[in-house]
């Protein structure tokens, strides 16, 4: 009777009572409000992002000056009005619209290769870019019948996505993500020692072009390139969070998430494709910028977990964000200054990277 009993007692503890799975339900909402509080928080942060934004440069401009140039924008004497539409407000939300690109490119990199240090630029897209804007500037290298103002970001864009193509040839035959980042490490080398052979022969003037193109910048924030980014994410975030829930089972492991249903190889493929377009289109129209592929999902994966439900949508946020915030710094570091904003993200960055480093964030 005793044995009985204690075999009664041990059922009764491993199945859960109403009240316990009540609890886990009770508990499991309040979660989820708690992510959703942090992504709502997120928005909010970035839309203080932008006004300060606009109110920062050389004009300096107040609220009460916002608001005349958005209420009065259709009279050609109100200097705020030419201000804000056709300098401040492109350039604040092409920085959110570049930073929100790289970040979710990033966050499904760092997922689907089951790596924490993955990035738009592991895969040598970015490095691809520089060697098609080279290209460019340098050699004069360009598409027949393409109007010469847009043909860095054009031949950027093409040599970027050739190097997508590549690797997903090469995807579907290495079948590893480790070999897969060796290949776009080799990329980077590759077209690196491409880009240095260009600058060495390069003349003085189409150098310092180069030179500052690879450092990323703002200034070439317009309307084709503000709807283009738009349209681009208006069209893959629906198909990343389609893939949401394959990318968490993902997360916990290839046997698992197989187990479960989930196409690796068809997934993995998706993704790539998904977040190379992203990186190809960000690093033609803003040039090379690094770290916010990189430290924008850790940052997401520290409010909200692995949940991509939720991961993607604060990641995106979280690298628009960082963006924002060192556009407004390229314009306050050095008074009268515009530094190139590839090395504000480097500098805000690096000391992020430090951070999750040391705090053994990178560890999954």
């Amino acid at each position: 009777m005793d044995r009985r009993g204690n075999k009664k007692s041990m059922i009764k503890s491993v199945i859960p009572t109403p009240l316990s799975r009540q609890n886990i339900i009770t508990e499991y909402h309040r979660t989820i409000k708690r992510k959703m509080a942090w992504i709502i928080g997120l928005f909010i942060l970035l839309l203080v992002g932008i006004l300060v934004d606009i109110m920062t440069g050389p004009a300096g401009l107040s609220l009460n000056e916002i608001w005349q140039g958005l209420t009065h924008f259709k009279d050609p004497n109100n200097n705020f009005g030419v201000i804000m539409w056709n300098i401040r407000l492109p350039t604040a939300l092409f920085a959110v619209m570049i930073g929100a690109s790289l970040s979710l490119a990033g966050a499904e990199m760092q997922t689907i290769l089951f790596n924490p240090l993955a990035s738009p630029f592991t895969l040598g897209v970015s490095s691809a870019a520089a060697f098609g804007a080279a290209s460019a500037i340098v050699l004069g290298i360009t598409i027949p019948f393409i109007p010469i103002n847009v043909a860095v970001p054009v031949n950027a864009f093409i040599m970027a996505f050739g190097a997508v193509i590549l690797i997903q040839a090469f995807a579907m035959i290495l079948r590893e993500s480790t070999a897969l980042i060796l290949f776009g490490i080799a990329l980077v080398f590759g077209f690196n020692a491409l880009v240095a052979i260009v600058q060495f022969i390069a003349p003085a003037d189409s150098l310092q072009q180069l030179v500052f193109w690879t450092m990323g910048g703002l200034d070439r924030a317009d309307l084709s390139s503000l709807a283009t980014l738009a349209i681009t994410l208006i069209l893959i975030i629906p198909f990343s969070m389609k893939s949401a829930m394959a990318l968490t089972l993902l997360s916990l492991g290839e046997e698992r998430a197989s187990s479960l249903g989930v196409h690796i190889q068809r997934l993995r493929f998706g993704c790539l494709l998904r977040t190379s377009i992203l990186a190809a289109i960000s690093v033609a129209f803003a040039g090379t910028i690094g770290f916010i592929g990189l430290v924008g999902p850790h940052i997401a994966r520290l409010m909200v977990g692995e949940d991509h439900r939720f991961f993607l949508p604060a990641a995106l946020l979280s690298g628009a964000i960082i963006m924002s915030f060192a556009s407004i710094l390229s314009k306050i570091i050095i008074i009268g200054v515009l530094l190139p904003i590839g090395i504000v993200t480097a500098l805000i960055g690096l000391p992020c990277f430090m951070f999750f480093l040391t705090a053994g964030k990178f560890m999954r």
